[in-house]
């Protein structure tokens, strides 16, 4: 149980910072479209790579160096192309959130979804070398990892259901303005991050 209990709380307080996937999720979840397949596409990836590092493919990352680049570059594009386009929609305004509001095709949610998940290096970094090098030092790696992953589906649950609640905060398009600012400032300094 220590094993599972101390998955559980590093995975959490890994995933709770917000980056570009909480806020997306975060913004799916304002806006109530696809909120179930998205918040089980994180959750499933976060399972999956969780898994892979302790599994051991933090391994294997150390012996390609040249994979932490691709990564970084890859993420650090997407990251930056995303923080863009939000910011644009962040001075252009006019958002609000309204029930007839036009959305995003579910295809197109997920893909931008795995995305944010896949192209992110630092969820290889917290999930698979952080969280599978800790496991090893657990007598129960499993466990360890059961309990990171068991975080994940809590948090990406919470966070996309949860958002229901800030519904009437986000009626007025001077609050979506505010959200796009911050995603879209958040995802260029994760990306600048990256690249320094």
């Amino acid at each position: 149980m220590q094993a599972y209990l101390a998955g559980f709380g590093l995975g959490f307080s890994l995933i709770l910072a917000i980056g570009a996937q909480n806020a997306f999720v975060l913004r799916q979840g304002l806006m109530r479209q696809h909120v179930l397949p998205v918040v089980l596409t994180c959750a499933i990836s976060d399972a999956l790579l969780v898994s892979l590092g302790v599994a051991g493919f933090g391994a294997l990352t150390a012996r390609l160096p040249w994979l932490e680049t691709v990564m970084r570059w890859g993420g650090a594009a997407f990251l930056t192309w995303y923080g863009l386009r939000a910011l644009r929609s962040a001075v252009a305004g006019g958002a609000a959130l309204e029930a007839g509001a036009s959305a995003p095709s579910l295809r197109a949610s997920l893909l931008t979804c795995l995305a944010l998940t896949w192209l992110n290096p630092h969820v290889y970094l917290d999930t698979v070398v952080l969280l599978g090098a800790l496991s090893a030092q657990y007598g129960a790696p499993l466990l360890f990892g059961a309990g990171a992953v068991t975080a994940s589906f809590v948090f990406f649950f919470a966070l996309g259901y949860g958002a229901r609640a800030l519904a009437p905060i986000f009626a007025r398009p001077r609050a979506w303005r505010v959200l796009d600012a911050l995603v879209g400032c958040t995802m260029l300094a994760i990306a600048a991050s990256l690249l320094l």
